[in-house]
């Protein structure tokens, strides 16, 4: 995958899983004015961004692995690919996040929103 971040985590892998497996949970992603959880499809109105919609490809609690696609985007996306999976370790967990985009020219902007959801995400966690 173009875009691959291993972020280590002191929480269970179970309470950041309840989080980020969660479709329906934006609070630890910046910029969300609001989302829509349809079925399988998921719509976001994004601050700066615009609106974009994402399907759910799959969710396995078991192994906390949620993999979503963009379906629609301003501008449109060539081809969106993403996967967040939690992994215990003896303490703490490791979020792993991969992101494949087309065009290549995104992926910064990318890899930034990305990060900024990690460092939300510790925020939020934090606040449990």
């Amino acid at each position: 995958m173009a875009i691959r971040i291993e972020h280590p985590l002191d929480q269970e892998a179970d309470s950041v899983w309840a989080v980020v497996g969660d479709p329906a949970r934006i609070d630890w992603v910046p910029g969300v004015e609001r989302c829509d959880l349809q079925d399988d499809v998921r719509r976001f109105k994004m601050t700066g961004a615009g609106e974009l919609a994402e399907r759910i490809v799959s969710r396995d609690a078991e192994r906390r692995r949620l993999e979503y696609s963009v379906i629609e985007s301003t501008p449109p996306l060539q081809a969106h690919r993403a996967a967040i999976e939690v992994v215990p370790r003896d303490e703490g967990c490791v979020l792993i996040w991969e992101t494949e985009v087309r065009p290549e020219a995104v992926e910064p902007f990318i890899r930034r929103s990305m990060e900024g959801a990690l460092a939300q995400l510790e925020a939020v966690l934090g606040s449990r």
